[in-house]
């Protein structure tokens, strides 16, 4: 039977074209976010930079610390609280050592991520003067020479504030940083925290004054000291975030896809199995010559979609750099490498494995009937299989549990992309596995208005898609997926964007606000001087970083907010379920509902720098995931230094009542005129905040989509060119009955028209599921939320599909025609 298979598919390389052309697609696509995902899960293998110099690196640092399992710019508690001064010493009896200090720096009208360091350090950085000398008093301050030309003043903005500065000397600028140097009391000043230490005694006494208290980096682990290693995964975490995503999505997508076009290539051969059930071939023999059909073509397949998806990686992290997804240095290597080999093997043998399932089905369903009663399915095939349809009425039933279930229990999981996008598939792929069963009610429905029309196409087109329902299906499933797909992703993604903006702006009650203006926050003497302008109300967070007991011994970080709260009241508006606002003192906080603290629990808390103290909750407020902190007594802003870098995200101004506006206004853009500041009306601040957050969040979904909606798109055309080119006998019955070419050409256009609207009528009821959890959701997080629809990017991509389904169909029919009578010629 293997020698049978293999004559068939050079006989019938038509009808597994299709099958062929969607696993090369799909093991193509997930070869490339395999490798993509796992070059991504590795840092970029660069030698020591800021300590190359250096025989030794001390480190705070906390052996049990996975920074992938912790958000962005947290520090473990070693790293926040630095160096003790005790440790410090005890390394300094080794021999000689040189305290480095990394902070915000940044000379005005500079790039925003400049750091400062003390300028001992310098050296073991491969820095060199090029020109002056080094600082030796507090205004001092070296900058490398395409920043500044010694003897001029410059204002250098750090947490301190503003400052001028005089350039003593510059250095040859460097790739991986942009740094600013002082003298080692100014850095001490600048950063309470000792970021690391460089020992130059023997490294075997180092380690032993050390002891567990850090780690001694030497060789190529002083790489772990540079401050790149860190900002590496902060470049990378959007594409970390949203391959997994990607590949879980389109590898849904393309699972089904296959299977359903290998499915259907073996449908249209059963008049071929019957012949061969006819001539004395067991259902057994038959299942092993499709089998090995499928492994055939799937193996073959599967080996071309590896390679093409190798040499397509470089295209898919050149469109990740351009959505901004991924930093322009991410790059992937191709080589014998496991982390390459790994995600190429498993889709090449993901691709022969949907092949064979694909196969499977339709094979034992053949098989099983007498040979008569199949050349009559090959006839009229409107016998959905009784395990797709179980299976589809499974995965419904799931998919309207899992809506429910969104709605009313967890309708916070439409803010982790992760779990929601995998979710919306599943209405969309349990419709698509019901779509045989589904068909005939919906092309009654949409050709009922059709039957008064002259002529007989209406009819026959009619009866047509009525009498070869597993056809229609078929071809109707890949626009299904195309719109069904974009319509659920575009409309939770617009709409969570609507929901968010309305939240914010319900938050913030302050008319106004300072905002940074070309850096990464605003200092807290800035924010001093605007808060001592009369009739100026302002509420100026600090962001910092607090560990809370979670119940099982160990400590949770959470980030915490240190401000006034008389100010906090008087500028938000938060959701306070428990408590009040108004008995925030010294000693207390309020923290999100969701972290189960109640009103008056005394909580030890474990600050940045490693002091403990026990604050009281004073109230509860409800927030959502990401936007859930605690709001500290001011007392605690200088903990910001040791967790981030002690700035002022935004601040929230209020004037007094009385006070005259535009007298208020102009004391407070004079106080902030080159500070890195700038005062905005909170109309302007929701409108940018809402920007940025619709920018991530689009990006993240959009790319998915696209994604996803190009191999659909490949899948309709692939799909109704595999369809139309097996119905050369429908053409020819229909020249024989005396139809003219343009007539039989109409008739299939007609068809295909009627197939595309059958699949974007099924997407509607996929997405109506859909929508049932998004509303409720948004119901229960965001009151009044709206539900946006994009419809013009929708009817763009039904647009497309209808436009591929009629392409899909006119080629073949015409280059058919052209061959004469209807006939096809292979």
């Amino acid at each position: 039977m293997l020698r049978v298979a293999l004559g068939t598919v050079g006989a019938r390389w038509v009808s597994f074209l299709g099958a062929f052309t969607a696993v090369v697609l799909a093991v193509a696509q997930l070869t490339a976010l395999g490798v993509a995902l796992s070059a991504s899960a590795e840092s970029p293998d660069r030698p020591p930079r800021r300590f190359a110099g250096a025989p030794a690196v001390v480190l705070p640092v906390d052996p049990r610390w996975d920074p992938a399992r912790h958000d962005l710019g947290v520090r473990s508690l070693p790293e926040s609280r630095g160096l003790p001064p005790r440790l410090v010493r005890e390394v300094s009896g080794t021999g000689h050592t040189v305290v480095d200090r990394s902070f915000y720096a940044q000379v005005a009208d500079g790039p925003d991520d400049q750091v400062g360091h003390p300028w001992p350090v310098a050296r073991y950085g491969g820095y060199r003067l090029s020109d002056g000398h080094p600082p030796r008093a507090a205004h001092e301050i070296v900058v490398p020479a395409d920043r500044a030309r010694v003897g001029a003043e410059v204002t250098v903005l750090t947490a301190a504030g503003p400052e001028r500065r005089t350039v003593v000397g510059t250095v040859a600028p460097v790739p991986w940083e942009k740094a600013v140097f002082f003298t080692e009391a100014e850095a001490a000043r600048l950063s309470p925290r000792i970021d690391a230490l460089v020992a130059t005694g023997p490294v075997g006494r180092v380690r032993e004054a050390v002891a567990d208290d850090a780690a001694v980096l030497t060789g190529q682990d002083r790489r772990r000291a540079d401050a790149d290693a860190g900002t590496d995964r902060k470049a990378l975490d959007n594409t970390l975030t949203l391959l997994p995503v990607m590949a879980a999505v389109a590898g849904t997508t393309a699972v089904f896809v296959v299977a359903s076009t290998f499915a259907f290539a073996v449908v249209q051969r059963h008049r071929e199995i019957a012949l061969l059930r006819a001539m004395g071939a067991t259902g057994r023999q038959v299942r092993r010559m499709v089998r090995g059909e499928a492994l055939l073509v799937g193996c073959c397949a599967s080996a071309v979609g590896g390679l093409l998806g190798l040499l397509g990686t470089g295209w898919l992290t050149a469109l990740l750099v351009a959505l901004d997804i991924a930093p322009p240095w991410f790059r992937v290597e191709l080589s014998a490498r496991p982390q390459v080999l790994a995600p190429a093997g498993a889709a090449f043998v993901t691709g022969v494995l949907v092949a064979l399932c694909g196969a499977v089905g339709a094979s034992r369903r053949a098989s099983r009937v007498e040979p008569v009663e199949a050349l009559r399915e090959a006839a009229v095939d409107d016998t959905p299989g009784r395990g797709r349809m179980l299976l589809g009425g499974v995965g419904l039933a799931c998919a309207v549990g899992t809506a429910g279930w969104i709605a009313l229990m967890a309708p916070r999981t439409v803010l982790s992309p992760t779990v929601y996008v995998v979710t919306l598939l599943v209405p969309v792929v349990a419709t698509a596995l019901l779509a045989p069963l589904l068909v005939g009610p919906v092309v009654r429905v949409l050709m009922r208005p059709l039957r008064r029309l002259p002529g007989p196409v209406a009819l026959l087109v009619r009866q047509s898609a009525l009498t070869a329902r597993r056809r229609t299906a078929a071809t109707a499933a890949p626009v299904l997926l195309t719109v069904g797909l974009a319509l659920s992703l575009l409309t939770a993604t617009d709409s969570l964007g609507a929901a968010r903006n309305e939240g914010l702006r319900e938050t913030i009650g302050a008319p106004y606000a300072l905002v940074p203006d070309g850096t990464p926050g605003i200092s807290a003497q800035v924010t001093g001087r605007v808060a001592g302008i009369d009739g100026v109300r302002l509420a100026a967070p600090v962001l910092t970083t607090i560990r809370l007991p979670d119940g099982d011994g160990r400590l949770e970080e959470n980030d915490g907010l240190a401000v006034d709260p008389g100010a906090l009241r008087r500028t938000t508006r938060l959701r306070v379920v428990g408590g009040s606002l108004a008995d925030l003192d010294g000693n207390s906080m309020a923290v999100a509902e969701r972290w189960g603290g109640k009103v008056g629990d005394r909580i030890p808390v474990v600050l940045a720098d490693g002091r403990r103290v026990v604050l009281t909750v004073a109230a509860t407020y409800a927030a959502l995931p990401g936007e859930d902190v605690a709001y500290l007594p001011q007392r605690l802003a200088y903990t910001g230094l040791f967790a981030r870098d002690g700035l002022v995200r935004r601040a929230y101004l209020a004037l007094d009542p009385g006070t005259d506006r535009a007298t208020a206004l102009a004391a407070v853009r004079a106080a902030v005129e080159g500070s890195g500041a700038r005062l905005t009306s909170r109309r302007e601040l929701i409108a940018t905040e809402a920007a940025l957050g619709q920018r991530l969040t689009e990006t993240r979904q959009r790319a998915t989509g696209v994604i996803v909606v190009l191999f659909c798109f490949v899948a309709i055309l692939n799909t109704l060119l595999m369809v139309t080119a097996d119905r050369r006998h429908d053409m020819t019955a229909l020249r024989m009955v005396g139809a003219t070419p343009r007539q039989t050409l109409w008739f299939f256009v007609a068809e295909s028209l009627l197939v595309a609207a059958v699949g974007v009528v099924l997407a509607l009821l996929a997405f109506g599921v859909n929508l049932i959890g998004l509303v409720g959701a948004l119901g229960q997080l965001f009151p009044a939320a709206p539900v946006s629809v994009p419809y013009a990017t929708v009817a763009a991509v039904t647009g497309v599909s209808g436009l591929l389904v009629v392409t899909g169909t006119v080629v073949p029919v015409m280059a058919a025609l052209r061959t004469g009578g209807g006939g096809w010629v292979r």
